[in-house]
């Protein structure tokens, strides 16, 4: 059986990461997995299991099942994959049913709100990377819309005086969600587990979990081996790792795994390949379920330490979450009290679509720091090829790779390493979660391969004549605008008054600025602000301690907390929209100011909180109602109890030491 043997020991004295997030890829998973708890001596999860038995110690290990059926103990199917988000307000259609509500041009809006102008502000708060890469990886094991063929391309103005992107195919393409059958108003599917149950380790069907595991593809799981497949070196398997790409699970495929499909990595979920920090946390997550069942008895049964593995899993998931992830976010939840099967767990519809949506967080390029000798002439050489600028800085080469090369890369994660990557995302504070978007986020530019192209891999990067190739916009920023009217999201203000929030009334009540006004500024044309772009010109920069930087400067684009623009938020919302009532969820929801010792607003805060309450409450197998996990910890000394910065030193080459005991925070 493979091990993670012969791992790259990148170890950064002194790392940074500047990490991407790319766009979200909607696809169509396969459910309706026959599920029933699975005990440590029962069948294979997402099957029918046995009667259930007793351990010797006389506790029962219950495993949740792989689509979330049957985890309500009044409801089977609540949260389970397949079935319609809820909604906690009423859906708000143009016509009472489906028709997307009209509204201001999401790239227009894009333009003049969320234009970071190559000016983004760090966190505050100090929340590193991991704030957004761990709340990426978390929302590939709550949700994923079920894809639609519905067009509905956004609008893009090439005259607009505030665009500075090229885009050769005049719209910015959106594809509504797909509806959920016969439900009058239009609602959309959840494909995933609303649980927090791992399903990005193990997917929610049992096919792909076979093909996920050690031992033969038959149809029969109780065939296989307890650990997960990896390769020689501790990466995730590609899809050609059994010999049959054509067999493998789906995996959704952008960038460099366009023209290459069998060379994607396999995971539980079928995005793990959109950028090399969620693969790494993938391969981590993979690496350490294979950990846990080295240190079971042998004498279990390969079913049995399979299941407890992921049992363990599911819980240092949730644990990480509750305990590092969501304080330093500033959620504070009311107290456990343990299992309500009277609350609904579900995803809400709110949540997926607008309140988990803190894209502004994510930098627009990755920045890495590798030892100089994990690297030769010739790695060095391959990495420049494919657009990333490597710069030697004493023992150690600074890596900074565009967002056009992370994209679907898994080979670029292997070159530089896991240890590095994970070691990079909490070295550095995330961006603030505000209205500001970095513009590789907001357009990420994309090539199409024209005629005569055969390798579109080498052919449309940055480095290549993109003559050859045709240039389009992805602005991830309108997109959310877009997917918010697309499911019938209420106003930012309705939406406040459904989650118990009093309403706005005014801009400047919105923002916390002191006008809504543009100024008397001889750099603006009074006649038409809206289109100088001087309305976002930064006039005062300031880092945590308060101090003036200069924008543009080292200095500036690695320290800056605090921004003040020419124009304030609150005018050019209001110069937008009109009356607060008009302002968009989304929109609104970015716009807020933060409360306090939070990364978030009062609208956010609330559906966060709102929601990471019921999915604990709501969940029988959440860690603090899990007698077996006590159990699986005395008999066997396997504890979830364990932070992020131990999971990862355990997995990877690193020593305690070299990071963070809480990698969700940086020194500010």
């Amino acid at each position: 059986m493979q091990r993670p043997t012969g791992r790259r020991a990148a170890r950064a004295r002194r790392p940074r990461a500047q990490t991407a997030l790319a766009l979200a890829l909607a696809a169509t998973l396969a459910t309706g997995v026959a599920t029933t708890d699975v005990h440590a001596q029962g069948g294979p999860a997402g099957e029918a299991a046995p009667r259930p038995s007793v351990s010797p110690g006389g506790e029962r290990v219950l495993v949740p099942s792989l689509d979330g059926t049957g985890n309500n103990t009044r409801r089977a199917t609540l949260g389970a994959s397949g079935q319609p988000y809820p909604r906690v307000a009423r859906a708000a259609y143009a016509d009472g049913t489906s028709a997307m509500v009209d509204g201001p041009s999401p790239r227009y809006v894009s333009n003049r709100i969320f234009n970071d102008t190559g000016q983004n502000i760090f966190s505050a708060r100090g929340v590193s990377q991991w704030g957004w890469a761990w709340g990426q990886f978390l929302d590939h094991a709550l949700g994923l819309a079920r894809a639609g063929t519905e067009s509905a391309d956004l609008a893009f103005d090439a005259d607009d005086p505030l665009e500075s992107f090229t885009n050769d195919f005049g719209v910015i393409g959106f594809t509504r969600d797909a509806a959920a059958g016969r439900t009058g108003t239009r609602q959309q599917v959840n494909t995933v587990s609303s649980y927090l149950d791992a399903w990005n380790v193990y997917g929610g069907t049992a096919a792909r979990l076979e093909w996920l595991r050690e031992g033969p593809v038959d149809g029969n799981l109780a065939n296989n081996g307890p650990h997960l497949l990896l390769d020689q070196d501790g990466n995730l398997p590609r899809r050609n790792e059994r010999g049959n790409s054509s067999a493998a699970p789906p995996m959704d495929l952008m960038g460099r795994l366009t023209g290459t499909t069998d060379q994607a990595a396999v995971a539980g979920d079928v995005r793990a390949n959109e950028n090399v920090a969620l693969t790494a946390i993938h391969t981590l997550f993979a690496r350490e379920h294979n950990r846990i069942v080295d240190l079971l008895p042998s004498g279990l049964g390969a079913q049995r330490r399979f299941d407890i593995a992921r049992r363990v899993v599911i819980a240092e998931q949730q644990y990480i979450t509750y305990r590092e992830f969501l304080p330093a976010l500033g959620i504070t939840l009311p107290r456990y009290r343990g299992y309500d099967p009277g609350v609904d767990a579900s995803i809400s519809n709110e949540f997926a679509t607008v309140g988990y949506r803190a894209h502004s967080m994510i930098h627009g390029e990755f920045e890495v720091d590798v030892d100089a000798d994990e690297l030769d002439a010739a790695a060095q050489s391959s990495l420049h090829a494919q657009g990333i600028t490597v710069t030697p800085a004493g023992a150690e080469l600074e890596l900074t790779i565009p967002l056009t090369v992370a994209f679907g890369n898994p080979d670029l994660l292997e070159e530089i390493g896991v240890d590095a990557m994970l070691t990079a995302l909490g070295a550095e504070a995330q961006y603030a979660n505000d209205e500001q978007f970095d513009n590789q986020l907001r357009s990420v530019m994309f090539q199409v391969p024209g005629p005569g192209v055969t390798d579109p891999a080498t052919q449309c990067n940055d480095q290549s004549d993109l003559t050859q190739c045709f240039t389009g916009v992805v602005d991830l920023a309108a997109i959310d605008i877009a997917r918010a009217r697309d499911h019938g999201i209420p106003s930012y203000n309705d939406l406040r008054a459904e989650y118990g929030l009093p309403r706005i009334r005014s801009f400047t009540q919105l923002t916390g600025e002191a006008t809504d006004r543009f100024p008397n500024d001889p750099q603006i044309d009074a006649a038409d602000p809206l289109d100088d772009p001087d309305i976002l010109d930064v006039v005062d920069l300031r880092d945590a301690g308060g101090d003036v930087l200069t924008p543009g400067t080292d200095e500036g684009n690695e320290q800056a907390v605090r921004a003040v623009r020419r124009t304030t938020l609150a005018a050019r919302l209001r110069a937008i929209y009109g009356s607060v009532d008009a302002v968009d969820a989304f929109v609104g929801m970015v716009a807020e100011r933060h409360l306090r010792d939070s990364e978030f607003g009062a609208l956010q805060a609330a559906v966060w909180n709102r929601q990471f309450t019921a999915l604990r409450d709501g969940d029988r197998y959440f860690y603090g109602n899990d007698t077996g996990l006590p159990f699986i910890r005395e008999r066997y000394g396997v504890d979830y109890r364990v932070s992020l910065s131990q999971l990862i030193t355990a997995n990877t080459d690193m020593a305690p030491g070299e990071i963070s005991p809480n990698v969700f925070r940086v020194a500010v």
